[in-house]
């Protein structure tokens, strides 16, 4: 007798379909961000029709919000998994792997979580701070110093930046290395951090045109509502002119954007430049660079946010330069750190650097990004700690 195998419907689709689409989903928010996204690639991605998509999910939004939803939800569970006394190295270690697992499809919490509607976004706040809690309780525990919670917070924050890139190393090194940046932060005691040296920052230019009277008055509103809730009237509004004359300057709302993130990219490269000049050896070399971007993501928060935000969604011909300019900013901190550390090869280093980044992200949003020179000095010693220098 020839066996045949089954012709329906039912027989044929895997019994994790709904999990695979929210992996799948996952993956392209994270990369295109939640409006480029589409709802085909999505469905291209699993390998089914949009039609079969649409029979899980009613609508974009409703896959988008599971996905952040489950992103947190694994570290809940990541958590719950690990025995009641266990060290705060096995419960780190247990968050670094369940982030290194699903690194792909992380991406949006950091940026795209804001396009949650206020009920979804609380929710998903509530559940990150239970986890940041009992992070911290077990930091206060082995690491009695002041500050565990903003400890505990920048620790996750240097765990989740390997879902912000695509530095691959071996998965084992991976976690090693991610392990290790977090157990120097959770270390580092905030209160005995020295007064980092003074940065000079180049200011952002004043408005004298009206085209730089536009791109100043659309940046606060692309930090604050997404570039993709943010119309032509609204810019308008705010400079005192009417939806149609925007067109005079801007060719379109996309071409604000890319003014913004080529502004960013400008100051950003002026403040390294700078923060190089009296450096005497490596490692002072890589506390400057430290000191001039916590420096810089305090100053020009706005700014800077816009940049890391909403460059994924720009068409690809737009965003090559400013992808350019982004790996020539992080090619000069791999070449100090590896200075500083000879025994990192190039990709240890580049992980290292997005560590440092992910601890300036997350210790700066729970500072409320207030430009203090103590919270500077703060967060640099935080940093510092996760490049391990």
């Amino acid at each position: 007798m020839v066996l045949r195998p089954p012709t329906s419907a039912a027989a044929t689709r895997p019994p994790n379909r709904k999990q695979l689409i929210i992996e799948a989903a996952g993956q392209v928010f994270s990369e295109r961000g939640y409006h480029a996204a589409s709802m085909e690639e999505i469905a291209a991605g699993v390998g089914i029709s949009a039609a079969a998509l649409y029979r899980h999910f009613p609508n974009k939004y409703a896959l988008f919000a599971e996905c952040a939803d489950v992103m947190v939800d694994r570290l809940v569970a990541a958590l719950d998994e690990t025995p009641p006394d266990a060290s705060l190295p096995d419960m780190l270690a247990a968050l670094v792997r369940v982030t290194v697992a699903h690194r792909a499809s992380g991406g949006l919490y950091r940026w795209e979580a804001r396009y949650l509607e206020r009920t979804d976004r609380r929710q998903l706040r509530t559940k990150f701070a239970q986890v940041v809690d009992r992070v911290a309780k077990k930091v206060r525990s082995e690491y009695p110093l002041t500050g565990e919670h903003l400890r505990a917070v920048a620790a996750l924050g240097a765990i989740g930046s390997i879902t912000m890139h695509h530095t691959s190393i071996a998965q084992r090194r991976t976690e090693d290395l991610l392990l290790s940046s977090a157990l120097r932060v959770v270390a580092t005691d905030p209160a005995a951090a020295g007064s980092a040296r003074l940065v000079e920052l180049p200011a952002q230019p004043v408005p004298r045109t009206r085209r730089a009277e536009i791109l100043a008055a659309a940046i606060p509103l692309f930090a604050r509502d997404g570039f993709a809730n943010v119309t032509n009237g609204q810019i308008a509004q705010a400079v005192g002119l009417a939806p149609s004359a925007i067109y005079r300057h801007y060719p379109g709302k996309v071409d604000i954007l890319v003014a913004a993130c080529l502004q960013a990219a400008g100051l950003l490269a002026q403040a390294v430049d700078r923060s190089l000049d009296q450096a005497a050896d490596p490692r002072q070399a890589v506390v400057a660079l430290t000191s001039a971007y916590v420096a810089y993501s305090f100053e020009h928060n706005a700014l800077n946010s816009v940049a890391e935000a909403e460059i994924r969604g720009l068409p690809a011909d737009r965003q090559r330069p400013l992808m350019l300019a982004q790996r020539e900013h992080i090619a000069v901190w791999e070449q100090q750190l590896r200075s500083a550390r000879p025994e990192l090869d190039a990709r240890q280093a580049r992980l290292l650097v997005h560590a440092g980044f992910g601890v300036v992200v997350e210790a700066g949003r729970a500072l409320r990004w207030q430009n203090t020179p103590g919270h500077r000095d703060t967060v640099t010693a935080l940093v510092t700690g996760a490049l391990t220098i």
